[in-house]
């Protein structure tokens, strides 16, 4: 897996809290859940979001889906 230059694929001025609502919906859609999935309220001038942990299996349903489908991945 080679490095990307995530400087120029940073989106500015995204809020977490819309980021997060976002994802969930897509998760959702495909079917899963990440329950710690919510907004870094510790740190807000860097806009973090927190995945927090997931089991193995979650995390292999979460790259299937992911698989082909990243948007930004012709673009970073």
């Amino acid at each position: 897996m080679g490095t990307r230059n995530t400087d120029s694929c940073r989106a500015p001025d995204i809020d977490p809290h819309v980021a997060v609502e976002a994802l969930k919906v897509v998760l959702d859609d495909a079917g899963i859940v990440l329950p710690s999935l919510r907004a870094d309220i510790a740190s807000p001038d860097l806009a973090l979001v927190e995945w927090g942990r997931v089991r193995a299996d979650v995390a292999m349903r979460l790259a299937t889906a992911l698989r082909g489908s990243l948007a930004w991945s012709a673009t970073c």
